[in-house]
């Protein structure tokens, strides 16, 4: 189980990685911080995918709240959003064995 966890954060570390690089280089290029939404990237990648996600929860008995919480989620950075389940995975999969430190006497 925490490979599966390892794998997928470092899955997301990787792409939210790309995508900081991409706010980066348009910062640079136009001289001011850019942050990309999550939802105006999803849209260049695969608009249909978006608008089937968005016509899914509209469909939904609690439609307007989940309205509510994807529409927060996609207007947030899209480094963030992959970025912090990402560290979480990650954190989740790390090993549980102590760390055994010896001092310089010992050895």
């Amino acid at each position: 189980m925490r490979l599966i966890l390892r794998i997928i954060g470092t899955i997301l570390l990787a792409l939210a990685l790309i995508l900081i690089i991409l706010d980066g280089t348009r910062s640079l290029g136009q001289n001011a911080l850019v942050f990309t939404p999550l939802g105006e990237t999803w849209r260049i990648l695969h608009k249909q995918s978006l608008a089937a996600l968005q016509a899914f929860i509209q469909t939904r008995f609690f439609g307007a709240l989940l309205d509510s919480i994807v529409g927060a989620v996609l207007s947030a950075p899209g480094w963030v959003v992959l970025g912090i389940p990402g560290a979480l995975f990650g954190w989740l999969g790390r090993s549980k064995r102590t760390r055994v430190f010896i001092k310089q006497s010992q050895i």
